[in-house]
C-alpha cells in the first residue's frame, strides 16, 4: 500500500500534551487543516458513534504514523498512536477514519513543525475551522483530558 493509498480513507490528528502543564497543542498545516496529510474534503461531517460503520478489514493506525513519519521526515519514535481515539467522518468520497498521534517530547515541537511548514496551535487559535474539524478537536480534547 502506497502512502497516498493509506490516506485515501484515513487521516491523523497530531498533538502535543505537556505532562506537567497539561498544555494541549494541535499541529496545523499552512493550508489551515488539522488533518494530516491532507484536509478533509469539503462537505465532510462527523458521524456520531452510533452511526459508525464497522469494517471487516481495517488499517492499523501505527501504519499511518509510519507513513506520516516518512512524509514529514520525522524520527520513528517521535509520534505514538493514541489507541482510544478513532472517529469517523462522512465525506463525499466515503467514510474517512481519523486517528490521533501524540508527540512524545518534553517540550512542544514548535521549531520542528515550523520547519515542515506547519504550526502547533491551541484550541482557541483553531476557532473558525470547518465544522467537521471543530468536532474532531472537541472529541480529541475530551478523550485526552
Amino acid at each position: 500500500m502506497t502512502q497516498s493509498d493509506a490516506f485515501t480513507h484515513h487521516r491523523l490528528l497530531l498533538y502535543y500534551k505537556g505532562d506537567i502543564s497539561a498544555l494541549m497543542l494541535f499541529a496545523q498545516h499552512s493550508n489551515g487543516s488539522i488533518c494530516f496529510p491532507e484536509p478533509l474534503p469539503a462537505l465532510s461531517s462527523a458521524l456520531e458513534p452510533e452511526e459508525f460503520i464497522t469494517e471487516k478489514v481495517s488499517t492499523h493506525p501505527a501504519m499511518l504514523v509510519n507513513n506520516i513519519n516518512q512524509l514529514l521526515q520525522l524520527d520513528n519514535d517521535l509520534l505514538r498512536v493514541e489507541p482510544e481515539f478513532s472517529e469517523q467522518i462522512d465525506a463525499p468520497g466515503g467514510i474517512i477514519t481519523v486517528h490521533m498521534a501524540r508527540f512524545m517530547l518534553l517540550d512542544p515541537p514548535h521549531k520542528l513543525m515550523q520547519s515542515r511548514d506547519c504550526r502547533m496551535r491551541t484550541l482557541p487559535e483553531l476557532r473558525g475551522r470547518p465544522p467537521a474539524e471543530m468536532e474532531l478537536l472537541r472529541r480529541a480534547y475530551a478523550k485526552v483530558m
